[in-house]
């Protein structure tokens, strides 16, 4: 089983807006409402591949008891700590004339002591069940930023594999409690190393600082490449791939795609290659739909077999 934790979840709105501009009236011409925040998001993927998966993390309000039923109409199960804020709601307003994706995310409720030690406790009875942890997103009022650190420090005490992907100091801190792989894309990377990263080469050492940064395996994703250092006991091994190209309709959730594709592949037993290519396949599948992992699997199966893998002599030239 894999257990996905999402401190912020929220209720995603997505708009279609051709056209868009700034100071004009619009109408959108489709919208597509859903639970949401990176593990909510993750945790809908694996649904979606037939793996068992649970759902934890904060809910409050309104926009939090909606957020529980449209996980039940999905049939995710869940077991999430209620608190006495209310869940965020986020908005992504799509531009299909102009490719391009303007989001507005609210900050998320504030989260009390006593709620976030609830967490912890429930985490501790969902976690030995889980083979696999998927800690992802940002983070709510009221935690500390460290709060990632915390939970991977005592999870990898039990053993568990942990997974995780987000931004910022969180991310810097959690990377010091060694998480067993990253994920994160371009953005999220430069941020975190300091500097852009464009070439073959630039994400080879994006990925080597990443561990250095505590990190056991790490994968850092653009639009246009993937690469991945993936520790195998004594071993790192380095894929580089290319995604294949298709008319993108939406990149929103496409991250989240690939970690809830790699996850549903690990859970398998499958090579890191063969994770990592499934992976990229949920991805893109991603990319052809409104709506996070609302992907037809059978896409992500047949755009994995196109994935085009970096010849090694290639990536030794990067400056492996």
């Amino acid at each position: 089983m894999i257990l996905t934790v999402t401190l912020n979840p929220a209720l995603d709105r997505t708009l279609a807006v051709p056209n868009f501009e700034v100071d004009f009236r619009h109408r959108a011409s489709s919208t597509v409402t859903l639970p949401g925040g990176k593990g909510v998001n993750v945790a809908r993927v694996i649904k979606r591949l037939g793996q068992p998966v649970i759902a934890t993390g904060f809910v409050g309000g309104r926009t939090g008891e909606r957020v529980l039923a449209e996980l039940g109409r999905e049939d995710i199960l869940c077991d999430f700590v209620r608190i006495e804020g209310e869940t965020r709601t986020s908005t992504a307003v799509l531009d299909p004339a102009a490719g391009t994706s303007t989001e507005i995310n609210e900050h998320g409720p504030q989260v009390a002591a006593r709620e976030l030690q609830l967490l912890c406790d429930k985490l501790h009875y969902l976690s030995k069940a889980a083979q696999l942890i998927v800690l992802a997103g940002s983070i709510p009022q009221g935690p500390e930023p460290n709060i990632y650190s915390v939970i991977i420090k005592k999870l990898r005490r039990a053993g568990a594999t942990i997974f995780l992907d987000t931004y910022g100091e969180p991310l810097r801190l959690g990377l010091k409690a060694a998480p067993t792989i990253v994920f994160l894309n371009q953005v999220e990377t430069e941020t975190a190393i300091g500097h852009e990263i464009g070439t073959v080469a630039e994400y080879v050492a994006a990925a080597r600082d990443l561990r250095r940064m505590g990190a056991l395996s790490a994968v850092v994703h653009g639009r246009d490449l993937v690469v991945a250092q993936i520790k195998d006991d004594d071993d790192i091994i380095t894929l580089a791939a290319r995604p294949p190209q298709v008319e993108v309709v939406s990149t929103v959730g496409s991250g989240d795609s690939l970690l809830g594709g790699y996850a549903a592949a690990c859970l398998d037993g499958k090579t890191a290659a063969e994770c990592l290519r499934f992976g990229i396949g949920c991805a893109v599948a991603n990319t052809l739909c409104y709506g996070a992992g609302l992907f037809v699997p059978e896409e992500a199966y047949h755009l994995a077999e196109q994935v085009e893998w970096l010849e090694p002599e290639e990536v030794l030239s990067a400056g492996l």
